[in-house]
């Protein structure tokens, strides 16, 4: 019994050094950044400009007490980034499950059966020669273990695949976060843009009225006939028209909002006005290799390469042999009071195995070159997410700037033809104008307000934009 006992002590330490000593190679390549040429700056800024405003954090950036208010409600209750953080809940549990991916498997059993064959079957006269009784009882408890060796790695490199989907699904959740910051903040603001322009709307309906009194004024003088009435008529119809178009767009836009925030349809409470609200001139940007760090959708292309690697070692690991050990061990006995005899009733086996592919119709082969596919496809939407990055970024920088400009010159427009609203009224009153200079100046003067409220809801809706697409708001 000793001499049994330590031959297969050996047998195991043999097979247990075995799978140390193998078990160290990992096929398939370990993962590397790929080499970009990426620019040394964005377009039109300087090389020493290294911090970068996508560092700060949301209530940092966005300064308005009821704006930080939404955005927090959002950012809890928002539905579509509830989704995103269950989905890393989901992938968490996965990753869990990977840290007992090479521990071996071991069941436990309890069983027991009898067996009655017939008299005329082998089984049956067998049993009734050699033990006196055609009933047979069979009583077992054993544990069974089944452990995989990991020799070339295949385990490790699912573990891999499985921790970079779960790191996507968390930027994932960033992206959205990114994105939903960047979605209220500019609904506020298209929000402060409609207030605005419908102030200017009812400004121009009772600037209407006051034309259209002193039109019919003209009229009882016989200066002017009741087509002018009906003209300055219609352009005071044009301005109420636009309040009420505005005021629909007012509601169905803090809808939008409040369904960001995940709630019913409503208001939105708001004491900013679009004309005093603070625009950044100038935000810092950073160099174009911290968008690698910054932006999550960069990040989450790069982890969908790292898991294409993986995957394409598990592939190549695929091909080689597999080393399996199993055994079981327990307390057999075909009576009952005997089942927990020591240690008569002991028994155990240990076996160990290597399983080498050979003819799977190409399938292994197809998976591995598949996988290697599928990396390269991976390499290439990485280097897509970077140029999108980076184009994301020069263009917001480059509606920042060129908006400044665009709303110096939308003032002074402005300035200009509310001048000649009131030059316009005095030369009609003096009839040194006609009624269609009065309604032209009224006109270009609605006109010219819209676009100044416009260029500088534009210019808010930049500096969110250069936040958003240089990574900020998810912090």
């Amino acid at each position: 019994m000793s001499r049994l006992y330590s031959s297969s002590s050996f047998f195991v330490i043999s097979i247990l050094a075995l799978a140390l000593l193998v078990s160290g190679c990992k096929v398939g390549q370990h993962y590397q950044r790929p080499t970009t040429q990426m620019p040394e700056q964005f377009r039109g800024r300087s090389q020493s400009d290294t911090t970068s405003v996508a560092l700060i954090p949301w209530r940092q950036f966005f300064r308005d007490t009821e704006l930080q208010n939404l955005i927090g409600t959002a950012l809890t209750n928002n539905f579509d980034l509830q989704v995103a953080l269950k989905r890393i809940e989901e992938n968490q549990a996965y990753v869990r499950q990977t840290r007992y991916a090479l521990l071996p498997a071991v069941n436990a059993q309890i069983a027991a059966s009898t067996v009655t064959p017939s008299r005329n079957s082998l089984n049956g006269l067998s049993l009734e020669n050699f033990i006196g009784t055609r009933h047979l009882e069979d009583f077992s408890t054993n544990l069974s273990l089944s452990w995989e060796i990991d020799i070339w790695g295949r385990i490790r490199r699912q573990n891999e695949a499985t921790l970079a989907q779960f790191l996507q699904t968390e930027e994932a959740a960033k992206a959205v976060r990114t994105n939903l910051v960047a979605s209220v903040a500019t609904g506020y603001f298209n929000v402060l843009l409609l207030d605005a322009q419908l102030d200017v709307a009812k400004r121009n309906v009772a600037l209407g009225d006051s034309i259209v009194r002193l039109i019919r004024f003209q009229k009882k003088s016989g200066d002017v006939t009741e087509l002018a009435v009906q003209q300055a008529e219609a352009q005071r119809q044009a301005a109420d028209l636009l309040r009420s178009q505005l005021e629909q767009a007012l509601v169905i836009e803090q809808n939008g909002i409040r369904h960001l925030l995940g709630d019913w349809p409503g208001a939105i409470a708001r004491s900013s006005r679009l004309t005093t609200y603070p625009v950044a001139d100038t935000l810092l940007t950073g160099v174009p290799a911290q968008l690698l760090a910054n932006r999550p959708d960069v990040r989450m292309s790069e982890l969908g390469l790292v898991a294409a690697n993986a995957r394409a070692g598990v592939a190549e690991a695929s091909l080689y042999p597999a080393l399996t050990i199993t055994g079981s061990g327990g307390l057999n006995s075909f009576r009952a009071v005997n089942w927990f005899a020591l240690p008569t009733s002991l028994f155990y086996n240990l076996a160990a195995g290597l399983v080498q592919p050979v003819f799977q119709r190409r399938q292994l082969q197809t998976q591995l070159e598949v996988s290697q596919i599928q990396r390269e496809s991976a390499l290439i939407q990485f280097r897509q997410s970077l140029t999108t990055a980076v184009t994301d970024v020069s263009n917001a920088l480059v509606r920042n700037e060129k908006l400044q400009e665009q709303e110096r010159i939308a003032t002074k427009r402005a300035q200009t033809v509310q001048g000649a609203i009131t030059n316009a009224k005095l030369l009609f009153k003096s009839g040194m104008a006609t009624y269609l200079e009065v309604i032209t100046a009224q006109s270009n003067a609605l006109q010219a307000e819209l676009t100044l409220a416009d260029i500088k809801r534009q210019r808010l809706g930049a500096m969110v934009d250069v936040y958003r697409s240089l990574g900020g708001g998810w912090r």
